[in-house]
């Protein structure tokens, strides 16, 4: 995950940069790196704060959208393997082809237990067990869906906490900077533009900075938290089939 968090810093260094190099209305020119240097100690961190958390935001985000993706194209060749084999010998000779399927993660588990339910009955894969050992597969199986759907939900949390957290933060940074605004204006005794522009601007950048570092992290949350439930469904379906399978052919 790790470059991802090198991504992450490079979108943010590129939108520094763009934000830098366009041009401002106003005869005095302010831009991000200026309004930041400027800017009171609080409005600082602020910034630097929220850049933390939009870099890392970005490196989840990044990576998230590089494991569901592996595990969508990697769990459709696996399903269609498995309908067609004619062996549960025959599956576990290849899903060692998808390591990022979950689907063969979670088949993997149905049939290690089985081979060990084999082994303390004495007997071998061909033969049929008692209906006691179902018990058995079915934790087994349970225990390795909680594992992938963990794997998935993994970090997410932490873009929830930047898409609900970031703007605040942000405002935060601005309620400081124009505090020490109106410090300026009663120091210099002059309430006019010239005076008061400057101050303001660099608050307010708190506020937009806080934004865009959450409107990413919130979009991209409940677009992954749907992908989870979906990955779900299609974990248990399979788990439901597996289990239907195994009872069959080898359970009575």
């Amino acid at each position: 995950m790790k470059k991802f968090y090198f991504i992450g810093l490079f979108i943010f260094c590129y939108s520094a940069l763009a934000a830098e190099s366009s041009p401002s209305i106003h005869p005095v020119q302010h831009n991000f790196i200026s309004l930041f240097l400027s800017a009171s100690l609080v409005v600082q961190l602020t910034l630097l704060i929220l850049a933390f958390m939009s870099i890392l935001s970005w490196a989840v985000i990044l990576s998230k959208y590089s494991l569901f993706k592996q595990n969508k194209e990697s769990n459709a060749p696996f399903e269609d393997i498995f309908f067609k084999a004619s062996s549960l010998d025959e599956i576990y000779t290849m899903f060692k082809s998808y390591p990022k399927s979950s689907l063969a993660t979670v088949f993997r588990a149905g049939y290690s237990e089985l081979k060990k339910i084999a082994n303390t009955k004495g007997k071998s894969e061909s033969e049929v067990f008692d209906l006691n050992s179902m018990d058995n597969m079915q934790r087994a199986l349970a225990k390795s869906v909680r594992n992938e759907i963990s794997i998935m939900e993994r970090h997410l949390s932490f873009l929830a906490t930047t898409g609900s957290v970031s703007p605040f933060i942000g405002l935060f940074g601005t309620v400081f900077g124009i505090m020490d605004s109106f410090q300026q204006i009663g120091q210099m005794g002059s309430a006019s533009l010239a005076v008061v522009a400057p101050g303001i601007s660099e608050a307010l950048i708190a506020t937009g900075f806080g934004l865009f570092t959450a409107i990413p992290a919130a979009v991209f949350y409940n677009q992954y938290v749907n992908e989870v439930k979906i990955a779900h469904l299609q974990i248990d379906n399979f788990v439901t089939d597996f289990l239907n399978i195994t009872k069959r052919n080898f359970f009575k």
